[in-house]
């Protein structure tokens, strides 16, 4: 029997509860999934890429239900089609929260048809309670002092709050 291995892509700066919830979905799917995480450096990211790294291997470690077995995460610079193939894939999982999240990934998803054919994408839709949550709002509420521990776990709240710290001691 194949092994369906599967890609969920992002920058995941940082990773919240709609990021794991998609992950922890999209590894039901598939028998292996990697994680990879964009280098993405025209985002200006918060996170350096080895700290988001980190924070997914800690998230996924403590999922249980032997999923963090199954879950791989990687970093990645290139093409997403070109890592997919690289990796052995055939699927990219891609979450949606919103129909204005549709109309792009159902552009990229075309453009990755185009240059590979063999890899499908598969569209999750973000759970109710996830719907509204991204990367960019997280930060923005957290930097105002905002509580964000719904939208993040513990440990990730940890480090927006010590990175914030860092950035007004720097601002000092």
């Amino acid at each position: 029997m194949p092994v369906h291995r599967g890609v969920y892509p992002g920058t995941f700066d940082p990773v919240t509860r709609g990021h794991m919830d998609i992950i922890t979905r999209g590894a039901r799917v598939v028998d292996n999934l990697i994680v990879a995480v964009a280098v993405n450096a025209g985002k200006g990211p918060l996170f350096s890429l080895e700290e988001r790294v980190d924070m997914l291997k800690s998230e996924i470690a403590a999922l249980g239900n032997g999923l963090p077995e199954r879950i791989e995460v990687r970093p990645f610079d290139n093409l997403l089609i070109e890592f997919v193939g690289q990796m052995d894939a055939s699927l990219i999982i891609r979450g949606l929260r919103a129909v204005s999240d549709f109309e792009y990934e159902f552009q990229m998803a075309g453009m990755n048809a185009r240059l590979n054919p063999r890899v499908e994408t598969v569209f999750l839709m973000a759970s109710e309670r996830h719907q509204f949550i991204s990367s960019r709002f997280v930060k923005e509420i957290g930097e105002l002092g905002g509580d964000i521990g719904q939208f993040v776990s513990d440990a990730v709240k940890a480090r927006l709050h010590e990175r914030f710290a860092e950035r007004r001691n720097a601002a000092d």
